[in-house]
């Protein structure tokens, strides 16, 4: 479908240059119309050679714009976020000056207050009142400023490490952008090494990517090395000890051994993760030395043609001798 769609674009750019092209006087007739039908039949001939799709740009194209439209609204989110922080603060702030405003001018006409009522009594101690009122004035508005500054430097720290979380967030984006364009680079490698060499960038810009161990573990494989293909199965059930692919090609690296019974436990581990490896196993040819192992033919549903047939022939001869 994907080849058909592909093949359409070119006759669709032809069909749109001939619309192009102004009528031709009806006096040249039919040896223009023939010039026509040859240039169509060599456009049709050069699109059905076509052997590969045209569409591997435009996905690489949409997976770049789609990381360029992710930091856009990364970043437009951190705008709004910080925004909303710092008002929320404003407004706190401003609460709490408004309430410690009111409680200073409240407490100032008590003192105003009591200060009148002992002129009208007569007493005269109201120096001593003055001062002592002037002195715990002072110390909770110390107070208050204290608590204030705290609560600015939280603020400030909240602010930083917010920042610092939005320039691990970018980092991590481009990095994630960098090992997407890796695996472009590896679906289009048709070599075994020139795919192990892309895993194993990747691998350097991610030590724990669990895929990329094991898409190396498989290209290992293609190269005859199935004990490199154990060891990165094991690093990769490591970091991940549910990736059925793992288990699977762990399956066919110890069946390229020969070790048939490992073979089998690690393909059934993997087939209770997805069963979708089911169709693949009968299909892989690094498993073919499975298909007269009975284990593997009840494992996969299947009648054994090889060794339990041996047996019954063998049964049937001893039972005839006798």
């Amino acid at each position: 479908m994907l080849l058909v769609a592909a093949s359409w674009l070119p006759l669709s750019v032809l069909a749109q240059a001939q619309e192009q092209v102004p009528a031709q006087p009806q006096e040249q007739g039919a040896a223009q119309t023939a010039h026509q039908a040859a240039r169509q039949a060599a456009a049709e001939e050069h699109v059905n050679s076509l052997q590969e799709p045209l569409f591997n740009p435009f996905v690489e194209r949409y997976v770049l714009d789609e990381l360029k439209q992710l930091r856009t609204e990364m970043a437009a989110q951190r705008v709004t976020l910080t925004e909303q922080f710092v008002d929320r603060q404003i407004n706190v702030a401003d609460k709490a000056i408004s309430y410690a405003t009111d409680t200073v001018t409240y407490f100032f006409y008590l003192i105003a207050g009591v200060s009148s009522l002992l002129v009208l009594v007569g007493w005269t101690s109201i120096r001593d009142i003055k001062e002592k009122v002037h002195g715990l004035a002072n110390e909770e508005i110390s107070k208050l400023v204290s608590q204030y500054e705290a609560r600015l430097r939280g603020i400030e720290e909240q602010l930083s490490e917010k920042t610092r979380h939005i320039e691990s967030n970018r980092d991590e984006i481009e990095l994630t952008k960098e090992i997407q364009s890796l695996w472009l680079r590896a679906g289009r490698e048709h070599t075994a090494a020139g795919k192990i060499a892309i895993y194993d960038q990747i691998l350097g810009l991610r030590a724990d990517d669990g895929e990329a161990l094991t898409y190396k573990a498989d290209a290992v494989l293609e190269l005859g090395e199935p004990q490199w293909a154990i060891h990165l199965c094991q690093r990769a059930l490591e970091v991940d000890p549910e990736n059925g692919n793992a288990y699977y090609q762990l399956a066919c690296a110890h069946a390229s051994l020969e070790q048939w019974e490992e073979a089998v436990d690690y393909l059934a581990r993997a087939l209770e993760i997805s069963t979708a490896y089911r169709d693949e196993a009968m299909e892989d040819e690094a498993l073919d030395g499975l298909q007269e192992y009975p284990p593997f033919a009840r494992l996969m549903g299947i009648e054994s043609t090889g060794m339990e047939a041996g047996v019954v022939d063998a049964t049937e001869k001893s039972q005839s001798s006798s």
